[in-house]
């Protein structure tokens, strides 16, 4: 039996002919009873086909049904319609790893049936907050922008906000290479692209073969020209998957949702077909508790070893941060990473921006055992020499850089080099020790009295103080 996020045909009830209104990816059904919200529907066409549907709204007798595969060529004489008593659910099992699915879970990678272990519910139930273990492991991406200055924690959610034309699907795959738990685990990847074009899906087809990460991702996959309501299903499928592989096979999951927008823009024709009143730039009013019921499903359980972790990845229309997208993104998540077009531009990768990025819970995942004591001081001194080098930048654009200070030029050059040697790494990945010690390399640029936060740890780490001590005879 194919895992899918459809149901029991031998649940049957009673067949309807009374389908009497049709718009966008809605159908009316008349005269309905014992009809229940997110009950799942099969849609039986006159041609004998059959398409899959789920119950939004009852008001008395009346049923609203939105049509995963479209309502394009749908009869409303001839279309009978059947209630299925039962809640969408996905079939899973441990066979799923490198397979690829369709969004709603069934498999087009051509390969053999998958037997299932079991079949739940895609809704999935909310992890008990006295349950909930708090994210407290580092995991390294390899790469420094995140590694040791938003760093990413195991259970954590921590979305990557992007712009039209900007890498974050190659920096996705980059993390997908490269991530790891302290003890080398590597993770299990759930990737759910949802209205991806034929060329990403390509790509990313790519990089999992070459790579050799296919054998322990499972992909869920819905292209640009595949029905817009199929993607409202896959996120929930993907995170589904993902809890049963964490939490009950005990693997680490990393979940890339790839692209939100494209999420919420099939929540609004939706809501623009059931002619509710509208939100912030027509978004639906109950965005935020829709999007809070994918990002919620991250985390780790007191006295089980697997978690999830997710990177949900978002396009922000025109760039802007303060979209209702990224605008809830960040209020429900823990940080966000924020893509640079201007680092872009100038041939940087990956371009994120570090002073707009941040991980709420970056304490928690670095220190003496996790990562290394200098971690936190040398965050802060970067964050605070690059801000200051930015800064000049605007300075000198003004009154140019002969107005400035020996010490301001330093700051000035400290940023430039940052940019290039801290944020713009290449795709070749790195060990937290070389990101924090490249730190220092480019902090011993500076004068020493500059250096204020990270002054306990100079003598130990700093290049210029350890060359002194070695020509001492100190160490």
């Amino acid at each position: 039996m194919a895992a899918e996020a459809t149901l029991d045909r031998s649940l049957l009830s009673t067949e309807y002919r009374t389908l009497t209104y049709v718009t966008g990816p809605l159908i009316f059904v008349e005269n309905v009873h014992k009809v229940a919200y997110n009950e799942m529907v099969a849609v039986l066409m006159p041609d004998g086909s059959e398409r899959s549907g789920q119950v939004l709204e009852v008001a008395g007798t009346t049923a609203v049904i939105q049509v995963f595969e479209g309502t394009q060529g749908i009869d409303i004489d001839g279309t009978r319609v059947r209630f299925l008593e039962e809640v969408a659910k996905i079939d899973v099992a441990p066979e799923l790893l490198g397979r690829i699915l369709n969004g709603t879970g069934k498999p087009i990678d051509g390969g053999a049936p998958i037997i299932p272990e079991r079949r739940l519910d895609i809704t999935g139930s909310p992890i008990n907050p006295y349950r909930r273990a708090q994210p407290a492991d580092f995991i390294e991406t390899g790469i420094s922008a995140i590694d040791g200055l938003n760093t990413l924690v195991r259970g954590q959610k921590l979305p990557i906000f992007s712009g039209s034309g900007l890498p974050a699907n190659e920096l996705a795959a980059q993390i997908i290479r490269q991530a790891r738990v302290k003890s080398g685990e590597e993770f299990a990847i759930v990737f759910g692209a949802m209205g991806i074009t034929h060329r990403e899906a390509a790509y990313f087809m790519n990089q999992f073969e070459t790579t050799g990460a296919l054998e322990r991702v499972v992909f869920f996959l819905n292209l640009a020209d595949d029905p817009t309501v199929e993607r409202l299903l896959t996120p929930k499928c993907a995170l589904t998957v993902a809890e049963y592989l964490a939490f009950e096979k005990d693997l680490q999951v990393l979940v890339i949702l790839s692209d939100m927008t494209n999420y919420c823009e099939a929540l609004r024709e939706v809501s623009t077909a059931r002619e509710e009143v509208p939100g912030r730039r027509g978004y639906p009013g109950y965005m935020y508790t829709d999007l809070s019921t994918i990002y919620e499903r991250a985390g780790r359980i007191k006295g089980q070893k697997g978690s999830v972790t997710q990177l949900p990845i978002l396009t922000m229309p025109d760039d802007d941060i303060t979209h209702p997208i990224p605008d809830l993104t960040g209020y429900i998540t823990e940080g966000q990473i924020v893509l640079s077009r201007h680092l872009h531009r100038r041939g940087l990768f990956p371009p994120i921006d570090v002073l707009p990025c941040l991980s709420r819970l970056m304490n928690l995942g670095i220190g003496d055992e996790k990562t290394r004591d200098d971690h936190r001081a040398v965050a802060n001194q970067l964050y605070a020499a690059y801000a200051q080098g930015r800064d000049l930048r605007r300075l000198v654009a003004i009154v140019g850089e002969e107005a400035l200070s020996d010490t301001d030029r330093r700051f000035l050059h400290f940023a430039d080099e940052f940019e290039h040697q801290i944020v713009g790494q290449g795709d070749v990945g790195r060990s937290i020790e070389e990101t924090l010690t490249i730190g220092w390399e480019l902090m011993s640029e500076l004068p020493m009295g500059e250096l204020k936060r990270v002054r306990d740890f100079i003598d130990k780490y700093h290049p210029t103080a350890i060359a002194q001590a070695a020509e001492m005879g100190d160490i």
